[in-house]
């Protein structure tokens, strides 16, 4: 049997092992990686799928569809109007459904939400702005979600009249319209309060006047 020796066979003999050590370390990260890469894809069970559901329900932005937050559908959503010539603001209640003129523009909200007293407050509100141009034509110039919280953020465009949304509300001093059929009413409502009707009626047997239908 030979055997070799020498200073040659013994530095070819270390480069040997160290390659052996480096194939051994590849091979057993990568049986790692292997592993992990398989655990990952397996269903989570017990504790483990307990945590991950909790995680991702607090990862979930708050504005999120997916976020199941109570809301509250109000009758009445109230506008401020602002006339850039004149300087002048005017406040309004508009219910649910119904039309009203501002100026040269007519602003009608299909929905006001709010929160429960008990979370943070956010009132948001789809609405439609129509342009009444010189021409008497109808031109819509917005349609979209108005935030109280944040007026300039979808804001009308209009180089003589400002509306953004400031609220909603249960109830108003001013009559619902003839025909309502949005969300239930909750409180009672007063006469001729509201600024952008014309006058009203003669009251009712049931005291409650019929305002005239509002200047388009």
């Amino acid at each position: 049997m030979l055997v070799f020796s020498g200073p040659y066979f013994n530095v070819r003999q270390r480069i040997i092992d160290v390659e052996m050590n480096r194939l051994r370390t590849m091979l057993d990260l990568n049986w790692s990686r292997f592993q992990t890469s398989q655990a990952a894809r397996r269903p989570k069970t017990g504790l483990a799928a307990c945590l991950g559901l909790m995680i991702g329900a607090l990862c979930v932005p708050a504005g999120s569809a997916f976020a199941q937050e109570e809301k509250i559908e109000n009758p009445v959503a109230v506008f401020s109007g602002l006339d850039k010539i004149t300087g002048r603001i005017i406040s309004f209640d508009v219910y649910i459904g119904e039309t009203v003129q501002f100026g040269a523009l007519q602003v009608t909200p299909n929905v006001c939400y709010t929160r429960p007293a008990t979370e943070n407050p956010f009132t948001t509100g789809f609405v439609q702005v129509d342009e009444l141009t010189l021409n008497n034509e109808v031109r819509r110039i917005f349609s979209g979600w108005m935030f109280a919280d944040s007026p300039g953020l979808h804001a009308v465009e209009h180089p003589v009249y400002d509306i953004w949304l400031t609220g909603c509300k249960e109830s108003s001093t001013v009559p619902p319209p003839e025909g309502y059929a949005g969300p239930e009413i909750r409180g009672a409502v007063a006469i001729k309060d509201d600024p952008l009707a014309g006058e009203a009626s003669e009251g009712t047997s049931s005291g409650v006047a019929i305002p005239e239908p509002k200047p388009f």
